[in-house]
């Protein structure tokens, strides 16, 4: 294959590329232009794609927002090498330090930029990246999802809807959403905000045993507004007593 490649870099007048050993090697994207095949890929400068030939995209894919320093990006002439292990290995001329990670088939990734010297460390970047976006991701998935539902009511509501809207609130509270409870005022039921009170107060007590009053009543606009937030463990608590009883 070098060969070949040689011979048809004399051919072609281009320069033979010389590709570093990495890890992860990605095939880029081929195009044809006419009868030759020509590659899309990262190359350092003076280097060539050839025709007839698909290059390798040598660097480990980052995202672009990363601005750690890796292999042939970092620009220090002298670090204080840390080994894959986590072992100090001194001061090392940054040629030598990429020959190290270049041994092993890693990265040398500059950690500490601000240090005098910088500091660097011998590692699998890209697996490093991997697991550090699963452990963000994990974290997102553990990350307990507040939701706020909003139940209405009117000042003067019958018993009927009342005891429905409640059941819905009850609904709420027992999937663990908090419940902004919110009363409508219109026209001439403005004079009367008590009305409206009396309802949130009333709501409050009945639902005492599953719910907590995390905000009091009060009056914003033609609004009164009330949110409650579930007691943790209480429909629980209210199961086992069914079924307790059921036995």
């Amino acid at each position: 294959m070098h060969n070949a490649l040689q011979s048809r870099c004399m051919q072609s007048g281009t320069q033979v590329p010389t590709f570093r050993r990495h890890r992860v090697a990605v095939w880029s994207q081929q195009y044809m232009l006419g009868s030759s095949m020509l590659c899309r890929c990262d190359m350092r400068p003076g280097y060539h794609a050839v025709p007839g030939f698909s290059c390798l995209r040598e660097v480990t894919k980052i995202a672009k927002h990363d601005t750690t320093r890796i292999n042939d990006e970092i620009t220090a002439s002298r670090c204080r090498l840390i080994g894959v292990d986590g072992s100090q290995l001194g001061l090392f001329d940054i040629r030598d330090a990429q020959r190290v990670a270049d041994d092993q088939g890693l990265d040398l990734v500059e950690i500490a930029p601000n240090a005098d010297p910088p500091v660097c460390r011998v590692m699998d970047y890209g697996k490093y990246k991997y697991q550090q976006a699963m452990k963000a991701k994990q974290a997102r998935k553990n990350q307990s999802k507040v939701e706020v539902k909003e139940m209405k009511f009117r000042p003067k509501i019958d018993v009927g809807d009342y005891e429905t809207k409640k059941g819905h609130v009850l609904r709420f509270l027992k999937k663990g959403a908090r419940v902004k409870i919110t009363i409508m005022f219109r026209g001439r039921e403005m004079a009367h905000p008590e009305q409206g009170l009396n309802v949130l107060e009333r709501l409050a007590e009945d639902l005492k045993p599953y719910a907590t009053v995390e905000s009091q009543p009060k009056l914003e606009g033609r609004n009164m507004l009330m949110l409650l937030a579930p007691i943790k463990g209480a429909f629980d608590e209210k199961a086992a007593a069914g079924d307790g009883k059921k036995k």
